[in-house]
């Protein structure tokens, strides 16, 4: 299967993370440091490494300090969302989808890591499973077992085709959605004004088996709250420069 060419991407930044005060209370979760790196410059580096030329990095909570942060950053070339009011994922995205015309994009949450694995780059995985005549979104999701730092039940089922299912009323489901995805504009047709939460989005592309799933083979560490943070640190610096 060929590559899709993927040179765009959404970077989430716009979050409050509350979960880490005192840490955010002076910084937006993106620039916390992790072994020596901010979490948001891990996101744009592995962007740069996947080839992708322009990225858009929506801003809300001390929008100032990523803007200050990013601005002398050549690659990708970065282009800013602000928000005045969180729009949370699906609203941030739809708010900024003029950035993207009608080619599908990567979309990253800028409060995750993760380490690549055996396999290849999680992003060009990604790439390699994306058919936009097939697919609306595609997911890059991690046994739970390879989730550092994360104790809920798991997100999804995937089944041979590679496609998604909910958890649904089960007591867990194997695989935890990373953050990591391509998305297809037209998953946004028709889609809420205002604030609203991608999984309204996913919800409706499971139903009509538009939503898949790559299985990522290395580590992914969910820096959720100061446990999640020390157990990334201690991960990440093992592969430290």
């Amino acid at each position: 299967m060929s590559m899709a060419n993927i040179n765009q991407a959404m970077v989430l930044a716009a979050g409050l993370g509350l979960r880490l005060r005192p840490i955010t209370d002076t910084r937006p979760k993106p620039l916390v440091v992790v072994a020596g790196q901010t979490i948001l410059d891990r996101v744009l580096d592995a962007l740069a490494a996947a080839d992708v030329d322009r990225a858009v990095v929506n801003t809300h909570y001390l929008g100032a300090m990523i803007e200050d942060h990013v601005s002398g950053r050549t690659k990708p070339r970065l282009e800013l969302s602000p928000e005045t009011a969180l729009l949370e994922t699906g609203g941030g995205i739809a708010s900024a989808l003029a950035h993207f015309g009608a080619d599908p994009f990567y979309a990253i949450n800028a409060d995750i890591a993760w380490d690549e694995g055996a396999d290849g780059m999680a992003l060009h995985k990604l790439a390699h499973a994306f058919q936009s005549t097939d697919m609306d979104a595609v997911l890059l999701v991690v046994p739970r077992a390879h989730a550092v730092g994360y104790s809920g039940a798991g997100d999804f089922y995937i089944d041979p085709d590679g496609h998604l299912e909910r958890r649904g009323n089960h007591e867990s489901a194997p695989y935890v959605f990373t953050g990591l995805q391509i998305l297809n504009p037209a998953l946004f047709d028709g889609c809420p004004d205002g604030a609203f939460s991608l999984n309204v989005l996913y919800d409706r592309a499971i139903a009509q088996g538009r939503l898949s799933g790559v299985i990522h083979t290395g580590r992914w560490f969910h820096i959720g709250d100061a446990r999640g943070l020390e157990l990334a640190e201690a991960g990440l610096a093992e592969h430290a420069p």
